[in-house]
C-alpha cells in the first residue's frame, strides 16, 4: 500500500512540476523551505531526549505554544524541536518560541526519502502533531523506527471528514502508527473512530486553545495603552482580516465614526503581503493613519494598521471590541478566543467553520455575535457602543468561558508524560 502511495506521490509530483513552478515563481511564499521539505536537512539530532512538534500553520503554532513552553518548563533538559509547513507559520514559531524550542524548522513533504532524512537528522524519541496532520509514509517511518506519534488538539472538519470516509480503508492502516490521538471533542472522536483509528487509542481532550498562554497583566496592558496613546477612547480591532474584508470595516467605521468621534480603529490583514494593498485602502478613507511597523500610535491618527508579525494577540488587550476576520470572505474565520481572552466581545461574519464548535460554544454563552453582512455588523457595533450594559454582559461572558474550560494542557501534559 505505502509503495504504491509513494509511486502515485512521486509520479505527481513530475507531472505537475511545471505547474509547481510557475507557481514559485508567482508566489514566493510558496517556495519557502523547499530545500529543506524536500529532504536536505542538517543534523538537528542531541544527545538528550528529543520531542518533535509538528504545527502546520500559525492558528497549529498558536494552539500548541503553551504546550511547548509547559513541557519546557517541566523538561528543560528535554530537546524540543518545531517544525511548520508555512512561511507565515516560521515566522510566528520564531517571535514566539525562538527562545523555548532548540530548534525550528520546516516539515517534510510526504516522499519517502524526504521523510526518512527528516527523521534522521532529527532523531526524535516523540512526535507531537497539533490538530490533524495524517501523512502516511511520516506515520509509516516513524513507526519502524519505533518512535510513538500522538495527535493533539485533533479536530475533523465535517468536509474533511467526508473525505477521509471515502477512503478509510486507506488511512485505518495509517492511523494504526499513531500511539495516541487526543481529540478536541466527542464529535471529533467518533469521527476519527469512524474513519478508522482504533478506539482503544483516542481520547477527548478539550480544545488547547482554551489555554491561552502569554496572556498580559493589568501593568502591561496599561503600558501598552499608554504606548498607543489611546486615553479615553475605545478601539475597534479587525482582526485576520482577508480580501474583502478591509472594504466592510472602513465603510462601517466611516459610519460610526461620525456618530463616536472616540471610536479608533486597528486593521491587522491576515497574510502581510496584503499590507500595501490595505494600506492605499485605508488611504482612500481621508482619515488620519500610522504605521505599527514605524510605531506610530492613536494621539494624531484615527486608524492603525499593524504591519508587523506578532503583535495582535496582545493588542486585543485594549481593544473594546473585536471583528475577527475570515468570517465574510469565506475561509471559515479565524480564533476568536485570542480577544475573548481579554474580556473582549467578538464579532464575526456567517462562515465560521473552522471554528464551528468554538464559535457554537461562545456565541451560545453570548460571548460572541454572528452578523451577516455589512449593515448587521454596523449596527452590533454600534449597539456595543451604546449599551455598556450589553458590552459588560458580553465581555464577563468571554472571562466566564475561559474559567470553565480550563484543563485541556494539564490533561495532555499528563499523557505525554507516560510517552517519555
Amino acid at each position: 500500500m505505502y509503495f504504491i502511495y509513494s509511486s502515485i506521490l512521486i509520479l505527481l509530483g513530475l507531472i505537475l512540476s511545471p505547474i509547481i513552478a510557475i507557481s514559485f515563481i508567482i508566489k514566493p511564499k510558496l517556495r519557502a523551505g523547499f530545500w529543506k521539505k524536500i529532504g536536505f536537512y542538517r543534523d538537528l539530532s542531541s544527545k538528550k531526549t528529543t520531542i518533535w512538534f509538528h504545527a502546520v500553520s500559525v492558528g497549529e503554532v498558536n494552539a500548541v505554544e503553551s504546550l511547548i513552553k509547559k513541557i519546557k518548563q517541566g523538561f528543560p533538559d528535554h530537546n524540543l524541536v518545531l517544525t511548520t509547513v508555512t512561511r507565515t507559520g516560521q515566522e510566528i514559531a520564531q517571535n514566539k518560541l525562538a527562545k523555548v524550542v532548540d530548534r525550528i524548522t520546516y516539515f517534510p513533504y510526504d516522499f519517502n526519502f524526504s521523510v526518512k532524512s527528516a527523521i534522521n537528522a532529527i532523531k526524535p524519541q516523540l512526535v507531537v502533531i497539533a490538530e490533524t496532520e495524517i501523512w502516511p509514509n511520516f506515520a509509516q517511518e516513524l513507526n519502524k523506527a519505533d518512535v510513538p506519534i500522538i495527535i493533539v488538539n485533533g479536530r475533523i472538519s465535517p468536509s474533511s471528514y467526508k473525505g477521509y470516509k471515502n477512503f478509510s480503508w486507506f488511512f485505518k492502516n495509517i492511523l494504526k502508527n499513531y500511539s495516541l490521538i487526543l481529540m478536541q471533542t466527542e464529535e471529533d472522536k467518533n469521527r476519527i473512530i469512524d474513519i478508522g483509528a482504533n478506539p482503544d487509542r483516542v481520547e477527548v481532550m478539550g480544545n488547547l486553545k482554551f489555554d491561552i498562554a502569554n496572556i498580559l497583566n493589568k501593568n502591561e496592558i496599561n503600558e501598552l495603552k499608554e504606548s498607543l496613546k489611546l486615553g479615553n477612547n475605545k478601539l475597534l480591532i479587525a482582526g485576520s482580516t482577508h480580501q474583502g474584508e478591509d472594504e466592510i470595516i472602513l465603510d462601517a467605521f466611516k459610519q460610526l465614526k461620525s456618530k463616536f468621534n472616540d471610536l479608533k480603529l486597528l486593521i491587522a490583514p491576515r497574510h502581510p503581503e496584503r499590507n500595501n494593498q490595505v494600506q492605499k485602502l485605508i488611504t482612500e478613507t481621508g482619515f488620519n493613519y500610522g504605521l505599527r511597523s514605524q510605531k506610530d500610535n492613536f494621539e494624531n491618527n484615527d486608524i492603525i494598521l499593524l504591519n508587523v508579525m506578532g503583535e495582535l494577540g496582545k493588542l486585543y488587550s485594549v481593544s473594546h471590541i473585536a471583528f475577527v476576520g475570515g468570517s465574510f470572505s469565506g475561509t471559515g474565520g479565524h480564533n476568536p478566543l485570542e480577544s475573548a481572552i481579554y474580556g473582549v466581545p467578538v464579532l464575526s461574519g456567517p462562515t465560521v467553520f473552522n471554528f464551528k464548535d468554538i464559535y457554537q460554544y461562545i456565541t451560545t454563552s453570548n460571548a460572541a455575535q454572528i452578523v451577516n453582512n455589512q449593515q448587521e455588523l454596523y449596527s452590533a457595533i454600534q449597539e456595543l457602543l451604546l449599551n455598556q450594559n450589553k458590552h459588560n454582559k458580553m465581555s464577563s461572558a468571554c472571562i466566564n468561558i475561559f474559567e470553565t474550560n480550563k484543563g485541556a494542557l494539564d490533561f495532555t501534559i499528563d499523557k505525554l508524560k507516560t510517552l517519555f
